[in-house]
């Protein structure tokens, strides 16, 4: 493993002091916890505060989408590992202007435990905590079970949404509702051509072997669907698309937003390539896209594969879509 890394047990925190020494403009470090970051103007008076966390080596996800309107404050994990209890309430301290909070994250056990213990705390303190998980992802559970599924490049749209309700004015329980709105309306697939490694390991925890690809790859190594040989990207593009939109099954005309994240490792240029297919499928299905976001948004250190997602529109997820917001990670 050849990696720029100094201390491989410390690359987080050695990542986190780039990170804020770059955006400077829009981020600062929470003043009690080092495993928190937050918007400059955090928390801001008369807007319900916007939290989200996760484990590190996603880059940009998750503390790129803090910013203005955009998320308030972010608690930091270890690579691939929840933010602990106390990150999630420092940062539900730091983001709360006495309107209440939305945690926005993804569906995973360990991030799960730790909100409710922070969100229980938090009440104690007086401040109204409540959360939607992103479960965007369709190969990690079946449609009959679609509350068990993970999390993955979807909570892109979702971040986004609900980050410009709240900046309108709307209150906790309508951010919520909207947050579960998009959530709704989103379907994301992962194809894996080959595996990550952290840093502090030093090696891949898991395989995928030279000519397979495994389609439905979860963000950490979870088994996907199933193992394939290698395809031509515009039959790996299709099956992709087809995944997505079988699940969401949008009516014929729908609008749609797509994003494709590269996982790491991936050239931009052959994001393009699978793009380019999935395009044709998509309007094979007679839907309309309105929005396309392409590049490295929610990725898994340096994994080699791409993350389709696609986000079913109506007018206000439209309006929200292209309300104002700056963050890090948003291109």
């Amino acid at each position: 493993m050849q990696r720029f890394v100094n201390n491989p047990d410390y690359v987080v925190e050695d990542m986190l002091k780039g990170f804020l020494k770059a955006h400077d403009d829009l981020i600062v470090k929470n003043e009690t916890n080092d495993r928190v970051v937050q918007y400059k103007n955090t928390p801001v008076e008369g807007k319900v505060g916007l939290v989200t966390g996760g484990g590190s080596g996603h880059e940009p996800a998750f503390l790129g989408y803090v910013g203005e309107n955009m998320m308030d404050a972010v608690a930091v994990g270890e690579v691939f590992s929840s933010p602990s209890a106390q990150a999630f309430y420092d940062a539900f301290m730091a983001a709360d202007s006495g309107k209440g909070v939305a945690c926005l994250f993804g569906n995973y056990a360990g991030d799960n435990m730790n909100v409710k213990m922070a969100i229980r705390k938090a009440k104690k303190q007086g401040v109204t905590v409540k959360y939607v998980t992103a479960t965007d992802d369709v190969a990690s559970s079946p449609k009959e079970t679609k509350e068990k599924r993970h999390g993955i490049a979807g909570g892109v749209f979702m971040w986004k949404t609900a980050g410009a309700k709240a900046a309108m004015g709307a209150d906790l329980d309508e951010v919520i509702e909207l947050a579960q709105k998009a959530v709704d309306n989103t379907r994301s697939i992962c194809v894996g051509l080959s595996p990550c490694a952290i840093p502090a390991v030093g090696h891949p925890n898991f395989d995928i072997k030279e000519g397979d690809m495994e389609f439905g790859i979860g963000h950490h190594g979870e088994p996907g669907i199933n193992v394939q040989k290698l395809k031509p990207a515009k039959e790996i593009a299709k099956d992709m698309a087809k995944a997505v939109i079988d699940d969401l099954e949008p009516e014929n005309g729908a609008e749609v937003a797509v994003l494709l994240s590269g996982l790491g490792a991936t050239p931009i240029m052959e994001l393009y390539v699978l793009y380019d297919e999935i395009e044709a499928y998509l309007k094979d299905q007679g839907l309309s896209i309105y929005k396309v976001l392409i590049g490295d948004y929610v990725t898994s250190l340096d994994m080699n594969g791409a993350a389709l997602t696609v986000m079913k529109l109506d007018e206000e997820l439209k309006e929200l879509l292209d309300y104002d917001a700056k963050a890090p990670g948003l291109k």
